[in-house]
């Protein structure tokens, strides 16, 4: 082959969901919905943990963590999906998507780390509750976060670099919605065995010992809870785990339906998969906290009365200086 089909790509196509012009429009109008969702949802839950005494706990300070991490995750993907749906030309330039591709497995991987976290905060909460405060201090918590955004950040440029040194030759168009790993390995031309050998080990050991992680925190819950001789007390225990069981099972299922595959057998059904742990996920998360969560929904309903408030006051303001005037 020669030289000049070698040199690097300045740019990428990306196909998106469908390539048909007349799905463009309502693919627009419902992922800038569900973006809008997700960023008002998770900012209410951020605001409503930050105002409110009662929160200020562990479980509430990593929750708002992974708020926050869910509004980059979707920011990162979907702005760049809307405007390509409305574009003629739907392209993304070669450092845009290395950027694009490194920031994605960061917040990917701290959702992650953040959930294992979540689920070591209540195994000591409900296994060890007379050691809870001395166990899960602030000192602890911010180092398990800070290990999450550190381990997130080598572990993304370790696989950045990997694609980076690939060459590119017979197509630039990504059958996806954003420059993810696998759609991207495909058009290689050069040998991708390193990053796949990688992917498996390396890649899967850093999603597998979170997933590990969070099983045996829940096994030793089950087997505590099992214990526990009331009907009320046990329900009251697994209400405590409910919301966070049902994030962890959307979040790891798409992954793993997603990753843990050969290459070659990389499909649309998978753009589908990532939709449900890039978008669905971080959209459902503020609802499936704060539905499922006394305390969370008391302290939002604070919140938004505080803020109808400010309005009605604003309202009242402008409205004496308009007849005052």
């Amino acid at each position: 082959m020669g030289m000049s089909n070698l040199t690097r790509l300045s740019e990428f196509i990306l196909i998106g969901l469908s390539s048909r012009p007349e799905d463009q429009k309502p693919l627009f109008a419902l992922f800038l919905i569900m973006y809008l969702v997700t960023l008002m949802g998770n900012l209410l839950i951020i605001l409503a943990i930050r105002s409110d005494p009662k929160l200020q706990n562990p479980m509430y300070f990593f929750l708002s963590i992974l708020s926050f991490a869910d509004i980059c995750y979707t920011t990162v993907v979907v702005p760049k999906m809307l405007v390509n749906l409305l574009a003629e030309t739907k392209t993304i330039s070669y450092a845009e998507c290395m950027t694009q591709m490194y920031f994605f497995l960061v917040f990917g991987n701290i959702d992650s780390y953040l959930l294992a976290a979540m689920a070591i905060d209540r195994y000591v909460a409900i296994c060890n509750p007379f050691h809870y405060v001395t166990v899960m201090n602030h000192r602890r918590c911010v180092l398990l976060l800070a290990f999450s955004v550190a381990f997130s950040c080598l572990h993304s440029l370790l696989h950045v670099l990997l694609v980076n040194r690939l060459t590119f030759c017979a197509s630039n168009v990504i059958q996806h919605f954003f420059c993810d790993v696998n759609p991207v390995l495909k058009l290689a031309c050069s040998s991708t065995f390193v990053n796949e050998v990688i992917a498996m080990t390396e890649g899967m050991a850093s999603v597998m010992a979170p997933c590990i992680c969070i099983i045996i925190s829940y096994l030793r819950i089950l087997i505590a809870v099992l214990n526990i001789p009331s009907a009320s007390g046990k329900c009251k225990a697994f209400s405590t785990c409910s919301s966070h069981l049902t994030v962890v099972t959307l979040f790891y299922g798409s992954i793993s339906y997603e990753y843990f595959h050969p290459l070659s057998r990389y499909t649309v059904k998978d753009r589908i998969a990532t939709i449900i742990y890039t978008v669905l996920t971080s959209m459902l998360n503020p609802f499936i906290y704060s539905l499922r969560n006394k305390d969370m929904k008391q302290s939002l309903e604070k919140l938004i009365s505080r803020i109808k408030a400010q309005m009605d006051m604003l309202s009242t303001v402008q409205a004496n200086k308009i007849h005052g005037s």
